[in-house]
């Protein structure tokens, strides 16, 4: 019993047991606790309807943040793909993508957004382009701003997504962009991916919902992260 072992009383463990898994240290099973398990992300098809309203406010609330003709890298996700009509009303924009959704909602809904589209490996589900060739073309771009999505963040492990490939080109659109902004619902946060993107402190702005929980808000304002919600 971890009472016993750690000669604490029963509400203690409680107590500590339940900070832990609100962080996302620990999942809570019956009679104690284990590691978190790595996550495996649903077809994009699901993703697009979980926490719809909140991702379409984080879209929105994006806008507030972007400066007329501004460059920015986009890469692809439920998220990102839910900013794309805030994102066509600002004039003269250049958005660089990997999301061949994303790129031709924006080509539909913008009346002057130059928009480039990276080829490279294509996925059907995410309706994306990945692999060597995509990497190779980032090298070639700068931008103002790389708005990426994850899998999961925790704000001491740091941004993390369950694909390799899209998780190597979040971290070359990193590697060209001036800032970082992440978009995240809530429920993103606390959870564990297989593959880093970025630490927290590389970040400079979170998009994230009114649901964020109090002990993750406390601990970005630790690492110096702007927060949005």
């Amino acid at each position: 019993m971890l009472a016993a072992r750690f000669d604490v009383s029963f509400e203690t463990i409680r107590r500590d047991l339940g900070f832990l898994a609100e962080q996302g240290r620990i999942q809570k099973v019956h009679g104690g606790a284990r590691r978190p398990q790595l996550i495996r992300e649903s077809s994009h098809e699901e993703r697009e309807v979980t926490a719809a309203d909140a991702k379409s406010a984080i879209g929105r609330r994006l806008a507030d943040a972007i400066i007329p003709g501004e460059t920015l890298f986009i890469d692809t996700g439920s998220t990102t793909l839910a900013a794309a009509e805030a994102l066509a009303v600002i004039p003269n924009l250049t958005v660089i993508t990997n999301s061949c959704r994303l790129a031709e909602r924006l080509a539909r809904a913008s009346e002057d957004a130059i928009i480039h589209l990276l080829g490279g490996r294509y996925g059907l589900d995410n309706s994306q382009t990945t692999g060597v060739a995509v990497i190779e073309q980032l090298q070639t771009f700068r931008a103002d701003h790389a708005i990426l999505t994850v899998a999961a963040l925790d704000p001491q492990e740091g941004a993390m997504d369950a694909s390799l490939d899209e998780a190597q080109v979040a971290r070359a659109m990193i590697r060209n962009a001036r800032s970082v902004t992440i978009l995240a619902d809530s429920s993103k946060f606390g959870r564990q991916a297989a593959f880093a993107i970025c630490a927290t402190e590389d970040v400079d702005l979170i998009i994230s919902d009114a649901q964020l929980d109090k002990a993750h808000r406390e601990a970005l304002r630790e690492k110096g992260v702007e927060l949005w919600t």
